[in-house]
């Protein structure tokens, strides 16, 4: 199998790695709707239930650079097979929960399964594609991903219904033996070269610093930034990561080679990517509450209303896996950006009173902004990493994503939170001005409840304008960052270069 050639059975192999990764996205979403029958099931308290949630994202993102380093020196196929079988024991686990703990426990045991899956996916995409259809490749990915994350609600709604919330944890196991088939008869193996072994207190000193960045920031806006809980999180983590990077840079094998930030293609594209999941990624956190608390929404019919993101990104991945190569990576991504935040815009301006249209169009515009710049820039990262690191390369541009959703909850999140407290009347409790949610609740059956049940929607609507603008200047500023960072058409100054021992240096623009 040449570079120029590809792998002879790469698209059937994209369909098996595209079956592992709808799993683990839709694991992202689909609970969001179960929570209140977990809650009356077990009693939970709020803080139990966001638990089950967190649980998940945060030991799936802690794990995920120590999953992609296990993958280059272990073999990606293995590790994307191990991650599978230990996702689907973990969800039939979980769906015979008999506490809540069991089932935080197992949460977070389906994290540990979707960090080994992850990052091996697009490392076997960058070994088995040849790089001129890398961004159609990485284009399908993308698609699978943004069609998960919408149908998560959708099927979580569904399951709920007619079974109950057990159900959208036994859904993985079929899925998950469906997606085992096609990896083993597909998938070949493919790993390094070299001979790492593991360093444990790397992997320990990445895994507590990202588990403790992504901890302060799911909590910093229901916590407060100022919190106990938020700070601890903050300080593990800004410890562990500086000692890890001191690690790294001492090391002659790192598990991290910090030298990539060096290189203007892979530091321009993974802030796109950051940037890019900053926007998007807060987007359903905030319309979901104005579909259901403004516009009167159901749950099922909320997850349906989510519908033209992902159509969104579909239709702009179709364009952005294709036009790289007419228009070059920076073209797609600074076109993406910009369309990216005229979706915002049109978001910014969605009355109170106004139907589901304009929900419609803003959605839609931010999915296919998405999808025309997404391919370019995970192929741009990926580019830029030696094929022999695919792994730690997939893992970096993963961990990207998650730290740019967990910071567009928190800080789009945050400013929501805090222009709506801001424009509420005066003299309201606190536990009455923490949510339009809990301000509806404690607006019912109170004289003037009606009135103040009305005060708070539109205190919400003009938060969720001034959330979005934010929103909007961000996908702006990811914009021209990457037209400044990121090498036109013409120029392929960045390349690697390979020395007589066979390790790969970084030869590109920016290089000190």
């Amino acid at each position: 199998m040449s570079d120029e050639e590809g792998h002879a059975r790469r698209w059937a192999i994209l369909v098996a790695l595209c079956a592992a990764l709808l799993v683990i996205v839709i694991d992202n979403t689909v609970l969001h709707v179960a929570v209140p029958a977990i809650g009356d099931a077990f009693g939970a308290s709020t803080g139990q239930l966001q638990a089950v949630i967190d649980a998940y994202v945060v030991v799936f993102a802690g794990l995920l650079i120590t999953a992609g380093v296990l993958s280059d020196r272990y073999g990606r196929r293995r590790t994307v097979v191990v991650g599978l079988l230990v996702f689907g024991v973990a969800s039939a686990l979980a769906a015979a929960a008999p506490s809540v703990g069991w089932l935080i426990a197992m949460r977070a045991l389906m994290g540990v399964g979707g960090a080994l899956v992850m990052p091996a996916t697009l490392a076997v995409l960058v070994a088995v594609f040849p790089e001129r259809e890398r961004p159609r490749a990485f284009a399908v990915w993308s698609a699978v991903a943004s069609v998960g994350m919408a149908a998560g609600p959708l099927l979580g709604g569904a399951l709920v219904d007619a079974w109950s919330w057990a159900g959208v944890f036994l859904i993985n196991v079929p899925v998950v033996a469906v997606a085992l088939v096609g990896i083993v008869r597909l998938v070949p193996e493919t790993r390094t070269g070299h001979g790492r072994g593991p360093d444990l207190p790397g992997t320990a000193l990445v895994t507590a610093g990202m588990t403790g960045l992504v901890w302060a920031l799911i909590e910093a806006p229901a916590q407060g930034y100022a919190s106990p809980v938020v700070l601890t999180g903050a300080l593990v983590a800004v410890a562990a990561l500086v000692a890890f990077g001191v690690r790294q840079a001492r090391s002659p094998v790192p598990m991290v080679d910090l030298r990539l930030y060096r290189d203007r293609r892979f530091s321009g594209a993974s802030f796109a990517v950051a940037v890019m999941t900053v926007a998007t990624g807060s987007t359903l956190f905030i319309l979901s509450q104005h579909l259901q608390l403004v516009l009167g929404y159901g749950a099922f019919e909320t997850g349906l209303a989510a519908v033209p993101l992902a159509a969104g990104v579909v239709a702009g991945s179709a364009v952005g896996g294709r036009a790289p190569a007419r228009f070059g990576a920076r073209a797609c991504i600074v076109a993406g950006f910009a369309v990216t935040a005229g979706g915002f815009a049109v978001l910014a301006l969605l009355p109170e009173s106004g139907g589901y249209g304009a929900v419609c169009a803003g959605l839609a515009l931010a999915g296919v902004g998405s999808g025309v710049a997404g391919p370019s820039a995970t192929s741009t990262v990926l580019g830029a990493v030696p094929p022999e690191r695919a792994g730690m390369g997939s893992a970096l541009n993963d961990t990207h994503q998650q730290l740019g959703i967990a910071l567009g909850v928190a800080g789009l999140g945050g400013l929501l939170a805090t222009a709506y407290r801001g424009a509420l009347p005066d003299g309201m409790p606190g536990h009455a001005v923490s949510s339009l949610g809990a301000t509806l609740s404690y607006a019912k059956d109170r004289a003037g409840g009606n009135a103040l049940a009305e005060s708070a929607r539109t205190a919400f609507v003009d938060a969720q304008s001034l959330t979005m603008t934010l929103g909007a200047a961000v996908a702006l500023a990811g914009a021209a960052v990457a037209y400044l960072a990121l090498p036109g058409r013409a120029d392929r100054t960045g390349r690697a270069a390979v020395s007589a021992s066979g390790e790969e240096s970084y030869v590109g623009r920016g290089e000190a």
